[in-house]
């Protein structure tokens, strides 16, 4: 599978709500880094991570652009609320062995009625 099909699958197992499905698409000792987040490193705290994430918020990701080069592919995406990013995704042997994603988090806690974070 070409780095931008597993991509559009990847947004289509998110689109699911499906955890363990989106988790099954990473390496073992894969890194997810949303760069407003720390790193979330394998596969069991990936899945854990959005397990918890869609248990907060309903979300949805539609696709803009999906650019392919090597065995990287670039994610650009929206919402239906309004928000914007992008996600980077390394893949290796057909699975997600890095992903690095920007968007603005504040935005997705006020456009999610979700508590601020306090510093």
């Amino acid at each position: 599978m070409t780095p931008s099909a597993l991509v559009k699958q990847w947004v289509e197992t998110f689109n699911e709500a499906n955890a363990i499905a989106l988790a099954s698409l990473y390496h073992e000792d894969a890194i997810n880094h949303q760069v407003t987040q720390e790193p979330v490193i394998g596969k069991t705290a990936i899945e854990q991570m959005f397990t918890k994430e869609f248990a907060a918020a309903k979300m949805a990701c539609i696709v803009e652009n999906i650019f392919e080069d090597g065995d990287w592919a670039i994610l650009e995406w929206k919402d239906p609320l309004g928000l914007r990013g992008c996600g980077f995704f390394h893949i290796i042997d057909g699975k997600i062995k890095f992903q690095r994603g920007y968007w603005d988090k504040l935005s997705f806690l006020r456009l999610h009625q979700l508590p601020m974070p306090i510093n």
